[in-house]
């Protein structure tokens, strides 16, 4: 009996064998699967406008992330990305996105390094040159906007203009008016940005 005791003390224990989670990996996806007809599509667009060398780079994704905003270009990466909910409105709708966005590549790409507006005449011969003619600045989509009140503020030293922006603005940054309008687009230190107060309500 006493043994029996001991051996229960001190003895070998039957316990489970320790459970080894299983590794699992995920990865967070931002983008939809690339389009390859789309792809197709933005390529023969911008062959056919003369840049075959933007043509072999160019990349259009979709992006379940965007809200409000119908597509957007990054042309430093030769890179559009499109909201899915593009899909609601037809192909017809894709199509005019698509060549809206392309425009701003093709602007930059045509610019070289000289600075342009976003939506300045460049980008409107470029959207006429893709086939898009009287295009508008923004969409009229009945897509969800959020509206975020401006946190910086500028102001050109020169023609005055003030402007108000959610983030702030890249050390440096000049008033492309100005800029346009005295050194033929290029950048000038004198047509610097000033922080400034917010203005009062």
């Amino acid at each position: 009996m006493q043994f029996d005791f001991v051996r229960r003390l001190f003895g070998r224990r039957d316990t489970p064998p320790p459970v080894v989670a299983k590794e699992v990996k995920f990865e967070l996806k931002s983008t939809l699967p690339r389009d390859s007809a789309l792809l197709e599509t933005a390529r023969a667009l911008l062959n056919a406008a003369g840049v075959p060398a933007l043509a072999a780079r160019v990349r259009v994704e979709w992006n379940a992330r965007m809200r409000s905003t119908a597509g957007v270009a990054f042309p430093s990466r030769s890179l559009v990305r499109l909201n899915p909910r593009l899909r609601e409105f037809g192909d017809g709708e894709i199509d005019r996105t698509l060549r809206h966005e392309l425009a701003h590549l093709l602007a930059y790409e045509r610019s070289g390094r000289r600075r342009i507006a976003p939506h300045g005449k460049e980008w409107r011969r470029a959207c006429i040159d893709l086939g898009l003619r009287d295009e508008q600045r923004t969409h009229d989509l009945p897509l969800p906007r959020r509206k975020i009140a401006p946190r910086h503020h500028y102001r050109c030293p020169s023609c005055g203009v003030t402007i108000g922006r959610v983030r702030a603005l890249a050390r440096g940054s000049a008033c492309i008016r100005c800029c346009r309008e005295h050194n033929r687009g290029r950048y000038d230190v004198r047509f610097r940005f000033e922080r400034i107060s917010p203005p009062q309500p």
